[in-house]
């Protein structure tokens, strides 16, 4: 018999699939993904006591479907007799189907005409099987935030007569532009958390990884797909030694890369290598390649920041944006000084996107530390500390800054 934790597993890779069954067959995605999820709470409840079922695929299917069924003969009661309804609804599916809808059910999610916000709620929801709770308690959030986000959604989805359909081939790669970039949003909200008192939210970490996997295995020949992969891979191999055991940040130079996850590291590097190699490069597989080469270096010493820097040369033109010009300013720093990456710090604190951001004033503390200016880069560590919501990465800031007080 199976453990709570496994069966807790095993009903995250079958959500999506189940729920992609019953959408298929009765079209209307508000009801059924609303009848999979009690079918999953169902089964959380039984199977530990009771067994997983020899087909626990087919058992979540017939009881979703059974569900949905209610749902539809309760809401046609108010129109017409309930035998009339009765004798209309459709049987259980019988035989389980053996298509599997995971990528055309993430598409769904992530629909141009719902909201970033949304699309997250409802590919957790909806393809992670997550519960409503536990969405909120990932991005810390009220509850009702999070039922609000997944309810609005599925209503936009059915006012836009959105169908469960793979999309013509020439918006197909749109499409999964946008799933890719949801699934790397969760990604780094978990691996980095954007407020509270963890730096850490390993249930969407795993999550995003997982649903990755999922995607990669429908889509083996999309060099981005993969490339993400790499990615999570590469950069989750290094959480181990990212915090102190009080939870203190320790950044990368300073990590004990003896406790990286070399199985992961493996992984990725593998995934990377083949992936540039056989197909056209995208931004999400020039980041992994930079996490590759941070993650092959046997010290920070080590670092082959003149590869970095050119990986990120490529990435500004491929992908610009704020958190790329910093990265690369640093990257440049390591490679011409840190007076040439000061400079260049304040060209780009022009950007509105960067003006006032706790990472400015972060690389700046960083790059002056380097140079020599330490009062000024303890001010900035300070003015750092107090603009990021992050707890872990306010004690760092601020650790950082006493350090600098006391060394001058």
């Amino acid at each position: 018999m199976k453990n709570s934790d496994e069966i807790e597993t095993l009903l995250r890779e079958l959500a999506p699939q189940v729920l992609g069954a019953v959408v298929r067959r009765y079209g209307d995605f508000d009801s059924c993904e609303d009848a999979v999820q009690e079918a999953l709470l169902a089964a959380a409840v039984q199977w530990p006591e009771e067994g997983v079922p020899g087909s626990p695929k087919g058992w979540l299917i017939r009881t979703a479907s059974r569900r949905r069924i209610e749902l539809w003969r309760n809401e046609s009661a108010r129109r017409c007799r309930e035998e009339t309804v009765a004798a209309m609804a459709p049987p259980d599916p019988d035989p389980v189907p053996a298509v599997d809808d995971t990528l055309t059910l993430l598409l769904l999610c992530c629909h141009p005409s719902l909201t970033t916000a949304s699309q997250v709620a409802l590919t957790l929801r909806a393809v992670g099987g997550l519960s409503t709770p536990e969405i909120a308690r990932a991005f810390l959030v009220p509850e009702s935030t999070v039922a609000q986000r997944i309810s609005r959604a599925k209503q936009r989805i059915k006012a836009g007569g959105a169908e469960f359909r793979m999309p013509p081939p020439d918006e197909l790669a749109e499409r999964i532009a946008a799933v890719l970039h949801v699934l790397y949003l969760v990604f780094n909200e978990g691996y980095t958390a954007s407020s509270g008192a963890a730096l850490h939210r390993v249930e969407l970490t795993a999550e995003a990884i997982r649903l990755t996997r999922q995607l990669r295995e429908r889509l083996p020949a999309d060099g981005e797909v993969t490339g993400l992969l790499a990615l999570m891979l590469l950069t989750d191999a290094r959480r181990p030694a990212r915090t102190r055991p009080d939870g203190a940040l320790v950044p990368l130079a300073e990590q004990d890369r003896g406790r990286w996850d070399a199985e992961a590291i493996a992984e990725g590097l593998a995934l990377i290598t083949e992936t540039l190699a056989t197909a056209p490069i995208g931004p999400y597989q020039l980041q992994a390649a930079i996490a590759a080469v941070h993650d092959e270096a046997k010290s920070a010493q080590d670092t082959d920041w003149p590869q970095i820097l050119g990986l990120y040369e490529l990435l500004r033109h491929l992908a610009p944006g704020p958190m790329v010009t910093l990265n690369r300013i640093v990257a440049l720093a390591m490679v011409q000084g840190p007076r040439a990456g000061l400079a260049q710090l304040a060209e780009a604190e022009t950007d509105p996107a960067l003006a006032g951001h706790h990472r400015v004033h972060a690389v700046r503390a960083h790059l002056l530390d380097l140079a020599g200016d330490r009062d000024t880069a303890r001010e900035q560590y300070e003015l750092a500390a107090s603009r990021t919501l992050s707890v872990p990465e306010q004690r760092y800031l601020a650790s950082r800054a006493a350090q600098l007080a006391t060394s001058g």
